[in-house]
């Protein structure tokens, strides 16, 4: 566990875990206490020794004799305690407009890697704002978004940009990731920071501005291409969108906050991934005569929960219905939950490729739980291999790279990428 890099201190923790006695926060505590090599020092932290203990109490003989680290949200003094003792910090407390600005900027003063699953385009502007220069003089890889949000859609992309490279066949061009295959639950951490971030829309028009601007996430606005207009979403059949599948697409919810995650890994490596690169994402509704009238209203759902949270008759009437932060399905219906995330490209000389990143597991629970392990053991374990950085707010791309995509695999995911043929002339 050793690492040449002159930001690389000498730490008493390799990993805590922020957040443990929350939902997906235990997850992590077990999957990490099953997976982390032995020697691996491990801690849990949150604001309860009592509810700490308990979990603890909960794992294996390894996990037992993990030390707990009490610290509020807001805890400034407590939280730099806790990043300057750390190599990683996992954060699973949302939503993190609310209760991630302390500890992140914590993180970044103490040069301490960090990792979150977080979905709020809004927070990590803010983020990258206060905290990319200062996590790059200290050497810290702030990596928000390692769960189902952004990690499938990061590491394909990367998955694609790379065999198109190394086949040497040009750059990417249009770029469509359609979820194909998904069962699990809905969390209540996601649902919460919809509510946060539709808030801070309604308060501030320059945040919206921000949250409707395609580069939201890009660490320099003026340098994007002009590609016109760009639209995350999708509401069409597989064949009029240009994707060698069957059947009807419909808009993906997550789509908005993944494309911008996405635009800033290809922005970090100066664009590489090319100057017409155009991504967004879809979910597939089947491939039945009444897939068209499923997927108009799939959208006319989503867009009528968002509209009702922002409305506040209707948002009390959804408050009710809707899973709260910290609530999650059963154990059974986690563990028979599954997702396919396919993404098909068109490079500049015309070639085509696809890439899958498949799992089983709830995706935004037990899938995510192993994704934010294997994101902080990476850094840990895995200084050589990661992408070249100085540090900063980084993506799962561009911070932890193949690395990641390697452990990911051993874990149990698949992560490929192959080539189709080419394009056909009209």
């Amino acid at each position: 566990m050793t690492d040449s890099s002159p930001h690389r201190r000498v730490r008493d923790i390799d990993i805590v875990v922020y957040g443990a006695t929350g939902f997906v926060g235990a997850l992590v505590a077990h999957h990490l206490d099953q997976a982390a090599p032995e020697g691996t020092r491990i801690a849990l932290a949150g604001r309860s020794e009592k509810k700490l203990a308990a979990v603890r109490e909960g794992l294996g003989e390894r996990g037992r004799s993990w030390p707990l680290l009490v610290a509020d949200a807001h805890d400034r003094p407590a939280l730099e305690k806790i990043a300057a003792a750390a190599h990683v910090v996992i954060t699973t407390v949302g939503p993190y407009a609310e209760y991630g600005r302390t500890l992140v900027a914590a993180c970044a003063r103490a040069g301490t890697d960090y990792v979150d699953l977080c979905g709020e385009a809004l927070f990590v502007r803010e983020s990258i704002d206060a905290n990319h220069d200062l996590a790059s003089s200290t050497g810290a890889r702030i990596v928000h978004a390692c769960g189902f949000d952004s990690i499938p859609s990061d590491l394909n992309v990367h998955a694609l940009h790379e065999r198109a490279r190394a086949d040497g066949v040009g750059e990417l061009t249009t770029t469509t990731s359609v979820l194909t295959a998904v069962s699990g639950g809905v969390s209540g951490g996601t649902i919460d920071s919809a509510r946060r971030q539709i808030d801070a829309m309604k308060k501030d028009r320059a945040a919206r501005r921000l949250a409707q601007d395609p580069y939201t996430l890009s660490p320099d606005r003026t340098a994007e291409p002009d590609l016109g207009r760009q639209s995350d979403l999708v509401l069409a059949s597989a064949r009029k969108a240009g994707i060698p599948l069957r059947g009807t697409l419909a808009p993906f919810v997550m789509a908005p906050y993944n494309s911008r995650i996405v635009r800033r890994s290809s922005a970090l490596r100066g664009h590489a991934y090319g100057t017409g690169f155009r991504y967004r994402e879809a979910m597939s509704v089947g491939r039945s005569p009444l897939s068209p009238l499923f997927a108009v209203g799939v959208a006319g759902a989503v867009g009528a929960v968002f509209a009702g949270l922002a409305l506040p008759p209707t948002r009390f009437l959804l408050d009710k219905v809707l899973p709260k932060p910290g609530e999650g399905p059963s154990r059974r219906t986690r563990e028979k939950g599954h997702f396919t995330f396919d993404t098909f490209t068109v490079t500049t000389s015309g070639a085509r490729y696809a890439a899958r990143f498949q799992a089983d597991g709830d995706p935004g629970y037990n899938a995510t739980a192993v994704m934010l392990g294997q994101s902080a053991l990476a850094l840990v374990l895995d200084r050589d291999a990661l992408p070249d950085a100085d540090g900063g707010v980084l993506t799962p791309a561009t911070g932890i790279g193949d690395a990641l995509a390697g452990r990911l695999r051993a874990a149990g995911m698949t992560i490929t990428a192959r080539a189709l043929g080419t394009v056909r002339p009209e």
